[in-house]
């Protein structure tokens, strides 16, 4: 008798993705690690920013669109009086012609109408297709298409410290929700402009950036033991 074939892997790891990394490339680490192919993850994180990034292997692979519809927690810094084409640091900032500063009182009334269930128009610049084609790739070849907004919803904002022109916000959002677009929308309601200058993702459902684990800090060794199993995996995600 042939002995039995090894058992592929099969389940999920919380992932910190560090600052000036393609989701993609650095889920795709796992693959020579764990000895398996097929890995993928669960929402895109964009390169400027870090966190939480929840890769999904062999048959974890089908909770993806379940992982993606948790509740998402952010941390992100916004620098007000300025804009440009990402509204992220991926570009050099521009500043708004004739900003001024902007009172703390008006700036958490426009932070309260962003709470709910709301229409947002995602960043030109983002990963959604058009006719098959990412919308990034058209823009970089100085073909942007218009985006129509989508529903989202936010559960909650927090001003965790304002100072012109830094404003420092938590947010709790769900699938789909584009902090960079908060961020234009928040710019243009206070008619100053604003972008993104720090993201974080600190939490995907049950996952936590403080139980994340960075393939950048750990021996190739102590990653097997950190994928979750599949059954624990459901059990986690509810």
């Amino acid at each position: 008798m042939t002995p039995d074939a090894p058992t592929e892997q099969s389940g999920v790891m919380n992932l910190f993705k560090p600052v000036g990394r393609s989701s993609a490339r650095f889920v795709y680490r796992l693959r020579p690690i764990l000895g398996v192919r097929k890995v993928g993850h669960a929402g895109t994180l964009d390169p400027f920013a870090d966190g939480v990034l929840v890769a999904c292997v062999g048959k974890g692979t089908r909770l993806v669109e379940r992982i993606m519809n948790l509740p998402k927690r952010y941390r992100t810094t916004m620098r007000l009086g300025v804009t440009n084409e990402t509204f992220d640091t991926e570009r050099p900032l521009e500043p708004v012609p004739g900003a001024r500063p902007v009172s703390a009182q008006d700036v958490a009334s426009a932070v309260a109408g962003f709470v709910g269930s709301i229409k947002q128009i995602p960043p030109i610049y983002s990963a959604m297709r058009i006719g098959g084609v990412l919308s990034y790739e058209l823009a970089k070849r100085g073909r942007p298409v218009e985006l129509p907004p989508r529903p989202v919803t936010i559960y909650d904002i927090r001003i965790n410290a304002y100072e012109w022109p830094v404003l420092d916000l938590a947010v709790e959002c769900g699938r789909g929700t584009y902090i960079r677009a908060i961020a234009r929308d928040l710019g243009i309601r206070l008619g100053c402009g604003a972008v993104c200058q720090t993201l974080r993702r600190e939490a995907v459902g049950p996952f936590r950036a403080e139980d994340a684990i960075n393939l950048d800090d750990v021996p190739n060794d102590r990653v097997p033991p950190a994928l979750i199993p599949l059954e624990k995996a459901i059990e986690l995600i509810g």
